[in-house]
């Protein structure tokens, strides 16, 4: 192994040790005790927080309704009650019950054959019978066969089901109107940290009368569900292992 690979690799155990060194003191002081939950944040303060940009419509002057009591869009006569602004809160009803089957099978077959020979040059081909009088064969100089076999199978059999609201913040408004909702709930199960966050643009239409949408009217949605925990530790493999994975090219 070259000077420099094993120095890299070197570097890289001393830095996945120093890492691991820090969560092991941390988990350590955790020893007995239930996993601490995040502190409620801004979620705009957020180090990975980035505004959402999406191509917007032309803008469309309001409509004015003199003498009206009525809000064009409203669904109530005083006020409507769905979130509308930065920092209203709604409900996300996530309901996935997915379920997807495939098998794909594919078989190819070829086979070539070429042959080529050189009965008659001129004459010369006697003399190829002289220089090589038991290896040339005018008649058959150049042979060649090919076979070619392929035979391919896929089989796909994934279930995902997934039943929770979640209540999330309107982050940010866009210029059409449509809202950016940002949602993170923590559940803490003696040892275990369940957390479900999810994210996506919606539009003020699609909240129901009580305040709810359905993930499904999410565009760019993105979901999150995962844990961590004593049975999280459990499931994942140890750090030196993870390591070895990636660096070892077996």
């Amino acid at each position: 192994m070259p000077l420099a690979r094993a120095a890299s690799l070197l570097a890289i155990a001393a830095l996945a040790g120093a890492l691991g060194g820090c969560n092991a003191l941390t988990r350590a002081q955790q020893i007995g005790e239930t996993p601490p939950l995040t502190q409620i944040q801004d979620p705009v303060a957020q180090p990975g927080y980035r505004p959402v940009s999406l191509p917007m419509p032309a803008p469309i002057t309001g409509e004015r309704r003199p003498n009206s009591l009525w809000q064009s869009g409203t669904r109530a006569f005083f006020k409507d009650q769905r979130a509308s602004q930065i920092g209203d809160i709604l409900t996300i009803v996530v309901d996935i019950d997915e379920k997807a089957q495939m098998n794909n099978e594919t078989v190819r077959s070829r086979n070539n054959s070429e042959a080529a020979g050189l009965p008659n040059l001129l004459g010369f081909e006697k003399n190829l019978q002289r220089i090589l009088p038991n290896a040339a064969d005018t008649k058959n100089l150049v042979t060649a066969n090919a076979a070619s076999n392929t035979d391919g199978k896929g089989t796909i059999d994934r279930k995902e089901q997934i039943k929770i609201n979640v209540a999330a913040l309107v982050t940010q408004q866009l210029p059409n109107g449509n809202l950016v909702v940002q949602g993170r709930q923590e559940m803490r199960v003696n040892y275990e940290v369940r957390e479900l966050q999810v994210t996506g643009v919606i539009r003020p239409q699609d909240i129901s009368a009580v305040n709810t949408i359905t993930l499904d009217k999410l565009a760019e949605a993105r979901v999150a569900y995962g844990g961590r925990g004593q049975i999280t530790d459990v499931q994942q493999p140890r750090y030196g292992q993870q390591l070895m994975d990636i660096v070892l090219p077996f």
